[in-house]
């Protein structure tokens, strides 16, 4: 069966420059702010006498206030709007943030960094929304595309704006990169015209059951679900096992720095391009081969030897990730009913933030019970048993089918 049709159905004219200024701008400049802390948590975290386990934890909380906002993001998108929600999520970042740069405490500091997860979660989701509303089928994937990769260049760019701000005003500067990112990203939010208001307040007066809607889509969430599981999870390998792998052979950490810089240089490259293959053939085109690339990338990394041979395995993950750019979202906008686009959007997002989560564990877990080659060597195998599982599920043209 195929994805559910919308009887009202976007505009068959639209084109995304049009979409840009409300859709994909906020969330790049947003997406500034998060790249400006992320590699400043632990930092913090240390500064308030965590030892480097108890960082990790830290910086994990983040993910975690993602996946627990996930559901309820979904029921809040789909009662209040998804511009409302945004403002809102907005602010409770800006909150948190205040939190992180004043927090007497680690147990308190950890709290305020689940809460910009809180608030990231949030926000993506809504956007995720409109777009899935307002954009026709022909250029949803381009469309998810783009959203993924604008928030990409935002984090890539986003620690090059933090560390001058660190020079000038310390630790504290990137809390307040991210505080002026958010207040931009809302105030561009504002300014600009969205094409529609689909997911408005008050357009749907009856509220979805969030247990319906996992029992109504429960042959989907156990096909395509645990596809997108997958390949977030091996995704998320990518971001550890190459800096791990390169501590590993002993480089310094800035050549670690340079060579994951290169990958994810290459990553950017290819998100609009992913996003055109999808439209034009399918979404196995894409969903299959990422996931083949990334798990012999994945599979080839524990035999490198040197720079050269790590740069380019860096450069093949890069291709890998890059072509998996917005398969998730494209995925779940095919597949999300009408009459509850937000709530199973939610849905969806718990199991694509799960495995983010996951990749990371799996690496961890294998290593201490083996060495960092075999567990960076496993999330390859998964990777190469997440290509088959999509190409199962997966058609090579139109819209998913259905479980």
């Amino acid at each position: 069966m195929s994805a559910h049709p919308d009887p009202q159905g976007p505009d068959p004219d639209l084109s995304l420059w049009s979409l840009a200024p409300g859709a994909f701008i906020p969330p790049a400049v947003f997406a500034v702010g998060q790249g400006a802390i992320a590699p400043v948590v632990v930092v913090s975290a240390a500064q308030l006498g965590a030892s480097p386990a108890a960082a990790a934890l830290v910086v994990a909380s983040a993910g975690l206030g993602q996946i627990v906002a996930d559901v309820p993001a979904g029921a809040i998108v789909h009662r209040f709007g998804e511009r409302r929600t945004m403002v809102a999520a907005a602010g409770l970042t800006i909150l948190a943030l205040f939190g992180c740069i004043v927090a007497p405490s680690l147990g308190l500091f950890t709290v305020a960094i689940f809460l910009t997860g809180v608030g990231t979660a949030v926000w993506l989701l809504a956007r995720q929304a409109y777009l899935t509303a307002v954009v026709p089928f022909r250029l949803r994937a381009r469309a998810m595309s783009t959203l993924g990769g604008v928030f990409r260049i935002g984090l890539f760019v986003g620690p090059f704006i933090g560390g001058g701000a660190i020079a000038l005003f310390g630790t504290d500067g990137a809390y307040w990169v991210h505080i002026v990112a958010a207040v931009l990203a809302v105030g561009v939010l504002l300014c600009a015209r969205d094409l529609s208001e689909p997911v408005a307040a008050g357009a749907i007066t009856q509220r979805p059951s969030l247990v319906g809607t996992v029992r109504d889509n429960r042959p989907v969430l156990a096909t395509l679900g645990v596809g997108v599981l997958i390949v977030s999870a091996v995704r998320a390998a990518r971001q550890v096992a190459l800096p791990l792998w390169g501590q590993q052979l002993g480089l310094s950490p800035a050549t670690i720095s340079v060579i994951f810089g290169i990958s994810g240089a290459i990553d950017m490259l290819l998100f609009y391009p992913a996003g055109s293959i999808m439209d034009r053939r399918g979404r196995t085109w894409v969903g299959v081969p990422s996931m083949l690339v990334l798990g012999v990338a994945l599979l080839a990394l524990p035999f490198t030897t040197g720079v050269a041979s790590m740069i380019i395995v860096g450069l093949v993950l890069g291709i890998g990730n890059g072509l998996s750019a917005g398969i998730v979202m494209t995925l779940g906008a095919d597949l999300a009913p009408p009459d509850r686009r937000a709530v199973f959007l939610g849905v969806w997002r718990v199991f694509a933030d799960t495995g983010g989560g996951v990749g990371p564990f799996v690496i961890a877990g294998v290593t201490a019970v083996a060495t960092v080659g075999v567990g960076i060597g496993a999330m390859g195998v998964v990777g190469l048993l997440g290509a088959g599982w999509l190409g199962y599920w997966l058609p090579r043209r139109g819209e998913p089918r259905r479980g």
